[in-house]
């Protein structure tokens, strides 16, 4: 038994990160401190103020724990970790996960090429952004590499140079060919620096060498290549005139400011790169009511650069934070060199903050009745289902299926939902190995089993338990999941969702009862799209291998029965179970069958 007083007395007065969690174990609070010993006091004095949403978490829970590290810093990046880890219930939550497009130049290879890409690495490769649209990373890509004629392929040169034909962008010139050796590796390099000077903003001399060549066209009354060369410069003016200027300092800045009401916030950054603003995006939080605007922008900024490849070397807040020494020197150390965080007051930077503010109200006010219809069909409706089963809480559920479409030995899918929404980088597949034949109830087991002894083994990918699982199927499948729970002694609740003489969902199974769905809930349209989901990526996974031929039918174990014989069944019968239930005369009068394989067939499933 966790004595909560006992525990507070051994906390020690040193940096640390403390975890509470709650009668579930569920982790549903991380925070850091200077001092354990006297941040995780304050939580249990009732003569301190805590606000509504603190106050609700302390009555929940149960135990806590804590890491001590060397500093305050050290504590800070550790917090931010088991915060994107495990998404505690009570820490204000960034809800967005985006990912940002950059260019990058190949600068590793011989023949650099100019790519698009969602990370940046350490790989030799000079990037540039990141910025906010995809679409505009791509037209950027599509026109340097027309202006400047840098190959697109991905051949390995200089090894590969002779080795083909050149390809379809040099016919219609818009590669040098140095796979031909057409382009000296000198030329090509001083191609691709004048690419690089255009990504960096220098529009201006290549307008001025466009028109230089336009103007030669049109004078040797060349006028298609003359029009070619106008497209070209009206593309770079486009692309110039989406970089806004807004200060001439050069520098690298993220502006940040937040919209909130009583229940939601949305925080708005500008992004500045080269003294140009490049693009702006938006991102909702998850607070409450009592949560002070500095506080819920701490936690956007911890979160926020936790997870972006790119620091800029100026952070500028609508407001000041707590901490900002600390910040700022986390920051410098992901970045690798100095950060500064402002808070302007006047002049062109306060200006872009209310811009920033004044956005993120539009947004806030905008998009609300939008983001409480998205929350009542993913949370809201995993609320309903807990409330339906008389679970106090449900964050992830796990649901399975067994494919064994046309006769074919089965394949199976798990698919995770997480608060409401797939989850698909936790999706896996299992290609049957202990079962031959049709047999879903010990596909099932199988697939089953195999998942959850992955995890007592803390197998990569499989360690994270679900709150509930989900199976596609009534009594008989939710009791091949107990026994397979209750063998590897795991308490995990299951249901089954039960589909009428319709194939349509009517409830679910649950504690040996059929519990009743309103049809016009969103409870009822999450179940059926989760029911959807897991038989959809069964059928895909089991489409793709017998696709690739690696699927086993039970009909290739058949004497006299061959690929042509076995795909005439298939066109005749549809489904196994129709070849099982034909006689041998029917089986006769399939295409390719004689009166021996028709027997060979009708004795193979009577035997």
């Amino acid at each position: 038994m966790f004595d909560i007083e006992e525990e507070l007395k051994k906390l020690p007065a040193k940096p640390g990160v403390y975890i509470m969690h709650d009668a579930n174990d569920a982790i549903i609070y991380v925070g850091k401190a200077i001092s354990l010993k006297n941040r995780v006091r304050q939580y249990f004095q009732s003569s301190r103020s805590k606000g509504p949403k603190i106050e609700k978490m302390v009555t929940k829970i149960a135990r806590f724990e804590y890491i001590v590290t060397d500093s305050e810093l050290e504590a800070l990046i550790l917090e931010c970790n088991l915060i994107k880890e495990h998404r505690p219930r009570y820490n204000t939550m960034l809800t967005d996960d985006k990912s940002y497009p950059f260019v990058k130049v190949t600068l590793g290879e011989d023949y650099p090429r100019v790519l698009f890409a969602r990370q940046m690495k350490k790989d030799h490769s000079r990037y540039y952004g990141p910025y906010t649209s995809a679409g505009a990373v791509k037209d950027s890509i599509d026109l340097v590499n027309k202006l400047f004629h840098l190959r697109t392929c991905n051949r390995q040169l200089p090894r590969d140079i002779g080795k083909e034909r050149p390809c379809l962008y040099h016919h219609i010139h818009q590669c040098d060919a140095p796979c031909q050796g057409y382009i000296s590796k000198e030329a090509y390099g001083l191609q691709v620096k004048k690419a690089m000077d255009f990504l960096n903003g220098n529009f201006r001399d290549t307008i001025k060498e466009l028109t230089g060549k336009m103007e030669q066209a049109s004078e040797e009354m060349n006028f298609e290549e003359a029009i070619e060369y106008r497209d070209l410069i009206e593309s770079v003016k486009r692309i110039g005139e989406r970089q806004k200027i807004t200060g001439s300092d050069g520098e690298d800045k993220d502006i940040i400011a937040l919209a909130m009401d009583e229940e939601d916030a949305v925080a708005q950054v500008f992004f500045v790169r080269d003294g140009k603003l490049i693009g702006r995006d938006h991102f909702f939080l998850r607070a409450a009511a009592g949560d002070q605007r500095g506080q819920v922008l701490l936690s956007f900024i911890k979160q926020f650069y936790m997870g972006t490849p790119f620091i800029p070397r100026e952070l500028v807040l609508q407001e000041a934070i707590e901490e900002p020494q600390l910040i700022e020197e986390w920051l410098t150390k992901k970045r690798g060199h100095r950060v500064y965080i402002r808070v302007p007051k006047i002049g062109t930077k306060e200006k872009l903050v209310e811009l920033a503010a004044e956005n993120a109200r539009m947004v806030l006010s905008q998009d609300k009745e939008r983001l409480k219809r998205e929350e009542g069909r993913t949370i809201g409706a995993v609320k309903e289902i807990a409330e339906t089963l008389g679970m106090e809480r449900i964050d992830r559920i796990e649901a399975f299926d067994i494919s064994n479409i046309s006769g074919f030995e089965s394949v199976g899918s798990m698919i995770v939902y997480e608060k409401g929404k797939p989850k698909r980088s936790d999706y896996r597949k299992f290609k049957i190995k202990w079962v031959k034949g049709a047999n879903d109830y010990a596909s099932l087991e199988e697939v089953l089993t195999r998942r959850f002894q992955r995890a007592l083994e803390e197998s990569e990918g499989f360690v994270c338990l679900p709150d509930l699982i989900m199976m596609d199927g009534g009594r008989g499948q939710v009791n091949v999941a107990r026994k397979v729970l209750e063998e590897l002694n795991l308490n995990i609740p299951v249901c089954g969702m039960v589909k009428d003489d319709n194939h349509r969902t009517r409830g679910l199974y649950y504690n040996n009862e059929e519990l009743p769905i309103d049809r016009g809930s969103e409870e009822f349209k999450l179940i059926t799209r989760i029911q959807d989901e897991a038989h959809r990526f069964a059928i895909e996974y089991h489409r793709l291998l017998r696709g690739k031929g690696q699927v086993h039918s039970v009909l290739d174990d058949i004497p006299g029965v061959g690929p042509a014989r076995r795909k005439a069944l298939m066109k005749a019968f549809q489904s196994l179970d129709s070849i099982r239930a034909a006689g041998i005369e029917e089986l006769k009068k399939v295409p390719s069958m004689n009166e021996r394989s028709a027997k060979q067939v009708y004795d193979f499933f009577h035997d």
